[in-house]
């Protein structure tokens, strides 16, 4: 069974939509969407990992919403190498490969000169170690199969990627760009 987003209020032309933050989740078994096909124009995507969704903005505001997973259950921000957390920031899609474990992977540009800044910053000020490292190989990907499931049930299995069912992965990788804007919040 899907769970369903209908999103109740669009804001149009803002960089950091809270429109999202008003879905409503319903178990009709499909995702509404505004319309059917691709989204116009130039889009991005915002990632809200306390709603754990994965919405899509275009040129006419909002496009969809999808559920997701992630690494660590704290929801934190990616701090070390190894610490299954997603990172926070802005970022963008980095490549794209069809993955024969997770179908689709769509890796993001982190550690980007933001992500190394806090990284620093971090160490600076003693939140870890000095010989910590920064990870990398963050991205947008589909489950293990027979394994949607997990999205169901909003459980984080991942290393800091961000996890969504096959279906649904395989459906924005067609029209998914590189370079695409990603903005991770919580």
């Amino acid at each position: 069974m899907k769970t369903t987003f209908v999103l109740t209020s669009v804001l149009l032309g803002s960089m950091f939509p809270a429109s999202h933050r008003n879905a409503s989740h319903n178990l009709s078994g499909q995702i509404k969407f505004r319309s059917a096909g691709s989204p116009v124009g130039a889009f991005y995507i915002v990632i809200d990992k306390s709603d754990y969704e994965l919405s899509i903005y275009d040129e006419q505001g909002w496009y969809g919403t999808y559920p997701v997973v992630f690494g660590n259950s704290s929801l934190g921000d990616k701090k070390v190498e190894g610490d299954k957390q997603t990172p926070e920031g802005t970022f963008k899609i980095a490549y794209k490969k069809i993955h024969d474990k997770w179908s689709r992977f769509m890796a993001i540009d982190y550690p980007n000169d933001e992500s190394r800044r806090k990284f620093e910053l971090r160490k600076q000020r003693g939140e870890i170690p000095a010989n910590a490292k920064i990870g990398g190989s963050i991205g947008i990907h589909g489950t293990w199969p027979h394994e949607d499931f997990v999205i169901d049930r909003y459980k984080n299995w991942t290393m800091g990627c961000i996890s969504m069912k096959r279906s649904e992965v395989e459906e924005i990788y067609n029209f998914v760009k590189v370079g695409t804007k990603v903005i991770i919040q919580k």
